[in-house]
């Protein structure tokens, strides 16, 4: 009766879920256009001369973002805090609402019904998981990820397009979750007393595996991958290449343009896979100078090893994590397991506590992993400005970036919510440059 019941709820489910999708897809408005305007021109303040001032070159800058644009952008990254409360509390209402009404529990029996074979269990119970949580959170993913980056005008997909790539996401996280998911319990039953250590070695592994993985096998299901063959762009980015002793044959460029108006690049990859791709909305609204500045500091990640020192930070992270949810599920269990009717650590029924754990403990780790990432940032856009000498098109393609990042934030703002530099300071850190290179700009 039981199974019946869950089956019946998860039925209901699954009507809310179609029902939310063809709603939102008849109501679905055409993307809305987010051209800043084109900084061509450097302004009065920031162009060389013995009289440059790094600050009055800073402002003049900003000057040239319309107060409407600047209040919009502002908007959508103070939402975006929001977002990240908003986020926890609804998945934690998801996980608490599968263990007190023993949902987790009914899928892991129905699970049991399919074979003997452990692993298989597991893998079931995954797949029943992913699909009820991503039915759950439908509603909140689909204000996030869609209508809002429309009301922003940073989104250019269609409803039905959109849906089609969160099929792939589901896609993606049922094989690669399953995987992750079935190694982790085999763990835990091999090594009951230490398998958050071996946990621990197994997620880096596994993680890295991915990261290496994700450029050749995963990103090209999302969108189309093309060597870049516009000798204007290639030779000027190959060039800085080979001045800076990298081995790079080729530039990809992505069809971002397909899902969003964001400009973006980015070092992706590891060992034999890592390559540096342009998305096509750079290469549409960027000038030179902004790509061959974005490209120095994508440089700069490769040369100064930020993807290795990234997994290294990851390991670093790995080992208190398991420690904290062997300690969290230990004293949890014990206290809940048997009314959640889960039998122990190894039991499949325990993932929603899981993931609730692992979201406390990042959500408390917010501004100590985005000052990890916004250091490299900062690095790299160090590197980049030393590599491109581009400090008018950095500062541009700061201003591009601000469509969808707060170019002022205050400093705690900074640190608490922001994995790269801001707007204001990416800017002031070129013309600080500019400042102490004059004679590259005056010929004198």
């Amino acid at each position: 009766m039981r199974s019946r019941a869950f089956l019946a709820t998860a039925c209901r489910c699954v009507i809310f879920f179609w029902a939310t999708f063809f709603a939102t897809w008849a109501f679905a408005q055409p993307p809305a256009a987010n051209e800043m305007p084109s900084v061509i021109q450097v302004p009065a303040e920031a162009q060389a001369s013995p009289h440059f001032d790094a600050t009055a070159a800073t402002n003049a800058y900003l000057a040239q973002i319309p107060a409407d644009k600047t209040a919009r952008s502002n908007a959508y990254s103070e939402g975006g805090y929001w977002m990240i409360l908003w986020d926890f509390l609804y998945g934690a209402i998801i996980a608490l609402l599968l263990l007190n009404l023993r949902w987790s529990a009914r899928m892991r029996d129905l699970a049991e019904r399919v074979t003997r074979f452990k692993p298989v269990h597991t893998f079931v119970y995954w797949l029943q998981y992913l699909v009820l949580t991503s039915i759950l959170a439908f509603p909140l993913t689909v204000y996030e990820e869609y209508f809002r980056e429309h009301k922003y005008g940073l989104a250019t997909q269609t409803f039905g397009p959109w849906m089609g790539d969160q099929m792939k996401g589901l896609g993606v996280g049922a094989v690669l979750g399953g995987l992750l998911v079935m190694l982790l319990f085999g763990v835990v039953r091999r090594f009951q007393r230490t398998w958050w250590i071996w946990g621990a070695v197994v997620t880096i592994l596994f993680s890295t595996f991915a990261a290496m993985m994700a450029p050749v096998y995963i990103f090209p299901i999302f969108n189309k991958f093309t060597r870049l063959n516009d000798p204007k762009i290639v030779e000027p980015i190959l060039s800085l290449a080979r001045a800076n002793g990298i081995p790079a044959k080729d530039v990809y460029t992505m069809d971002a343009s397909r899902q969003s108006t964001r400009m973006s690049a980015n070092v992706s990859g590891f060992a034999s896979t890592m390559r540096i791709t342009l998305n096509d909305n750079l290469l549409r609204r960027g000038s030179p100078e902004e790509i061959q500045s974005v490209m120095g500091h994508e440089m700069g990640h490769y040369v100064l090893n930020h993807i290795y020192k990234g997994i290294m930070f990851s390991v670093i992270l790995y080992v208190p994590f398991f420690a904290y949810l062997h300690w969290g599920l230990e004293w949890t269990l014990k206290r809940w397991g048997e009314k959640w009717q889960i039998r122990g650590v190894g039991d499949p029924a325990v993932v929603p506590l899981v993931v609730l754990l692992a979201s406390i403990f990042y959500l408390v780790l917010t501004p100590i992993d985005n000052t990890f990432t916004r250091t490299q940032e900062y690095e790299a856009d160090m590197y980049g400005l030393n590599t491109s000498r581009q400090p008018d098109g950095f500062a541009r393609a700061a201003i591009h970036l601000g469509e969808y990042r707060k170019m002022s934030p205050g400093p705690v703002e900074e640190w608490i919510f922001f994995d790269h530099p801001s707007g204001h300071n990416r800017i002031y850190a070129a013309m600080r440059w500019k400042a102490e290179n004059l004679k590259l700009f005056t010929g004198q």
